[in-house]
């Protein structure tokens, strides 16, 4: 056990702390939202009728669908795109899909590779790209997920305050929706430009993130 939580301590070490984070919000939102219902004359809930609303589930999905869009772009940025002086980027002359050989695929594959990565084929098509395709999956579920609650939360406002009901087709076209949408994700953007660029002259000793401390501002795709 010791060695399964040392060999797994980062991942262990952020799926505590996001589910501390999430029974917070649960927490704080539904105290947040038995006081606004109180001060408006409306009923209040209790936590679990709270937790499977769409007020805590769009809440949710806004922060989940920006998050992975981020890291997709991210990695598919990266591919083709260079931040000389950035840990974060391949070096300058390396763009690209790189050769089958560089990434060890089909022939030039390793004994201990995955199989889908030798035999060629749309197998290997599908699995070189499979972490862009599965953080999109999650992404548009994510997005669509937001979209119902958020368009739910809406309707529901609307019939409290004798509004015309939106269908969801015109709901994700309204300025609320992009609001919310837009508003996190321009954070998203901010905080992994920001990171690249600030990467090139500051350090984090141990961090694979950071280059080695005494290496030169323009060193290019090196880890430390």
């Amino acid at each position: 056990m010791r060695r399964f939580i040392r060999e797994h301590s980062l991942s262990l070490f952020f799926f505590a702390i996001f589910l501390a984070a999430l029974t917070g919000q649960a927490i704080a939102g539904h105290d947040l939202h038995n006081q606004e219902a109180a001060t408006h004359g409306g009923e209040a809930m209790s936590f679990w009728r709270y937790v499977t609303s769409s007020d805590f589930g769009n809440a949710v999905m806004e922060n989940w669908q920006s998050e992975y869009l981020q890291f997709l772009l991210f990695m598919l940025a990266t591919v083709w795109l260079i931040q000389r002086g950035s840990p974060e980027s391949k070096e300058p002359g390396k763009e690209g899909l790189e050769s089958k050989q560089q990434q060890k695929l089909e022939g030039y594959a390793d004994e201990d590779a995955p199989g889908w990565a030798r035999v060629g084929g749309i197998r290997t098509a599908l699995y070189s790209n499979s972490l862009l395709i599965a953080m999109a999956i999650i992404f548009i579920g994510s997005w669509f997920a937001q979209s119902v609650t958020g368009w739910t939360e809406f309707n529901a406002e609307q019939v409290d305050h004798n509004g015309q009901e939106l269908s969801w087709w015109q709901y994700v076209g309204t300025a609320t929706f992009w609001e919310g949408t837009l508003q996190n994700w321009q954070s998203e953007f901010l905080a992994v430009g920001s990171f690249a660029v600030l990467a090139i002259f500051l350090r984090q000793r141990g961090s694979p993130e950071s280059k080695p401390v005494g290496a030169p501002h323009d060193a290019t795709g090196v880890e430390g």
